[in-house]
């Protein structure tokens, strides 16, 4: 036991403050049990510190902010690429993220092609909602994001300042990706978005 915390000890030593750690990545210093345990210890001392079930971090102080902590959505994308899955903003997450809507979301969704699953970081819940590998075969960033929040509204009340945001957005998409995108996209989402592009109005 000791053996395999003192091997975890100088991986972690070698990792810069604020990286985040899975159990995963002590495979093969030990059992399972032991690597928990070695880490548990660890987090008893403060040399690690446990944000979620199996997921850690090295303790970062600023000296004039204090502790940083890990933010959600870095945690999500760590461990997407840790699973080799990938990962969408969904829903009101995906809104937030486009400025179309000022709430704070206490919940940030992901469609994935993984397995669902949920984390608490801090007052944070972050979800992996699976889905087909249609809805993830986007390949804009910004018309998959665009995609995604549109399926949270009603498109046929969306108000002109709302629409014309959504235009600059796609505008700025490279064309060859966002027609590709439009071809996976919902019926409803896909007239919407054809509509507004081929309108002068806004």
């Amino acid at each position: 036991m000791e053996k395999v915390q003192d091997n975890i000890k100088g991986l972690i030593s070698r990792k810069k403050k604020g990286a985040l750690m899975f159990t995963s990545d002590f495979r093969g210093m030990g059992t399972e049990t032991a690597i928990k345990k070695a880490l548990s210890r660890l987090a008893q001392t403060g040399e690690v510190k446990r944000l979620a079930h199996g997921i850690y971090y090295i303790p970062k102080i600023d000296p004039v902010l204090g502790e940083l902590y890990p933010g959600a959505e870095e945690v999500a994308m760590m461990l997407a690429k840790k699973e080799r899955v990938r990962i969408r903003p969904a829903g009101a997450y995906a809104l937030n993220k486009l400025g179309l809507s000022t709430q704070v979301p206490t919940r940030l969704v992901y469609i994935t092609d993984g397995p669902p699953r949920k984390l608490k970081i801090g007052k944070l819940e972050v979800r992996f909602k699976a889905t087909s590998h249609k809805k993830l075969a986007t390949t804009g960033e910004i018309s998959a994001l665009v995609i995604q929040a549109l399926g949270e509204l009603d498109v046929k009340y969306i108000d002109p300042e709302t629409r014309a945001k959504i235009k600059g957005m796609l505008l700025k998409e490279d064309p060859k990706k966002l027609k590709h995108d439009l071809g996976l996209a919902p019926v409803r989402v896909h007239d919407y978005i054809v509509k507004l592009l081929n309108t002068d109005k806004e």
